[in-house]
């Protein structure tokens, strides 16, 4: 049998075979994978060829259209490898990743995660987005995924597809470019209507959780606990800030003599843990929202409390600039108060209070936002000023993604178009 070749290039070798003539085979040289990225990568041209000319004639023809950029890559990657590349490279912040990584470990991988990159059809894709819709789901309450997850599902996939796709690339279409996953339409149409709040019932909330508990403890002022998220709920209540914002909010941040309030940064969970970090969602690098003086008065009242704790505490205060920072309050030993608080017992805490307060079981912290928007918009605010204290990329958004037609406004529009047509004077 021929010599092998001593893996730096490329030469045929004769390959033996039973009960038939032998055959002559040849590999590429070394090379990268364009598909994968892998160095030094090899793989047959051809095992059948009848003698050493055919083998090497294929091997000069490989290393001419190689040359000459006509060699489509060649892989066996899977799904499951694809993911875990693309989501490795990903250049997106750490929580968009974060919650990128549960839908393909829960409903990409284990469906077509083994299947081949190559072979994966936009028909395939549609089988997969009709399973997720209708098949019960433990993780999501054995319920199958809604529509708007799905959605996500299919722009993940796309993503991932993408950066294989095109010239010299492992392929040449993206198949999910030609799925059909859920529609906008049928997005919207599935979508909860979470309740809200108008200014009355938030008044009365207000005045409710600035009400001492009068318990035996409590003097009315700063240092009974009662009142220690008085100033949070407040924020939460006067602004349209989501939860990570107002929590990140800092000190040196606040424009007192302007009443403005630069938010950048914020507290974001990462899988079980949660930190500071800035700011960077959508273009909202140092956006600035403007308040009225009285919630001013009211941040006035928690750094007064703030001011208080740090001098309890003296060393387990460890300044993080923070206007709703962890306070002393059931400290456990060895834990340090100053730092960011736990979003997700912000919230808890929120549910306490909810319930205390008797409002919607399934008024979420979130749901201030949806009520100060869709009241400011009720009241005939300016719209631009509205999307702009929101961060919505345009006023456009926030009218169709808030706006709400109400009893009254078609009332007050029909009487109006009817006096400036002379509808009444007909009959």
């Amino acid at each position: 049998m021929a010599k092998r070749g001593n893996g730096l290039g490329a030469t045929p070798v004769e390959i033996p075979r039973k009960g038939r003539p032998n055959t002559w085979g040849v590999r590429t040289p070394r090379h990268t994978n364009k598909a994968t990225g892998e160095k030094g990568y090899r793989y047959w041209i051809g095992r059948e060829y009848k003698n050493k000319t055919e083998a090497e004639r294929a091997l000069r023809k490989w290393m001419t259209d190689h040359e000459a950029g006509d060699i489509a890559p060649r892989s066996d990657m899977t799904m499951s490898q694809l993911m875990d590349s693309w989501l490795y490279k990903h250049r997106g912040e750490d929580t968009t990743k974060e919650g990128y990584e549960p839908k393909i470990r829960l409903h990409i991988k284990p469906h077509i995660g083994k299947e081949k990159v190559a072979e994966v059809t936009d028909d395939r894709l549609d089988e997969l987005y009709r399973l997720l819709e209708n098949t019960p789901i433990e993780a999501n309450g054995n319920q199958p995924l809604g529509p708007k997850s799905v959605r996500h599902v299919h722009n993940i996939l796309s993503a991932a597809f993408d950066s294989v796709t095109g010239p010299n690339k492992l392929l040449k279409v993206n198949p999910a470019h030609t799925a059909s996953p859920p529609t906008e339409r049928q997005i919207k149409a599935a979508e909860p209507d979470f309740p809200t709040l108008n200014d009355q019932e938030t008044a009365h909330f207000l005045s409710e959780i600035w009400k001492p508990c009068g318990k035996r403890a409590c003097d009315g002022g700063l240092t009974h606990h009662c009142l220690r998220d008085a100033p949070l709920w407040t924020a939460y209540a006067a602004t349209s800030c989501r939860r990570s914002e107002v929590l990140g909010w800092k000190w040196s941040l606040i424009r007192w003599e302007q009443c403005a309030i630069e938010l950048a940064w914020v507290v974001v969970e990462e899988g079980n843990t949660y930190r500071l970090r800035k700011l960077t969602k959508d273009g909202d690098d140092n956006a600035i929202i403007y308040v009225d003086q009285a919630l001013m008065n009211v941040l006035k009242r928690q750094k007064e409390r703030q001011d208080a704790e740090r001098g309890r505490l003296g060393d387990l205060w460890v300044d993080h600039d923070l206007v709703f920072a962890r306070d002393g309050f059931k400290l456990h030993k060895g834990r340090q108060a100053g730092g960011p608080q736990d979003p997700e017992k912000v919230s808890a805490r929120w549910r306490t209070a909810r319930n205390r307060l008797h409002l919607p079981e399934n008024f979420r912290l979130h749901d201030w936002r949806a009520s100060k928007i869709t009241n400011d918009l009720d009241a005939h605010e300016n719209p631009v000023e509205v999307s702009a204290n929101a961060r919505h990329h345009s006023p456009g958004y926030t009218m169709a993604r808030y706006g709400r037609r109400r009893a009254e406004g078609a009332k007050k529009l029909a009487a109006s178009s009817a006096s400036r047509i002379g509808l009444s004077a007909l009959v």
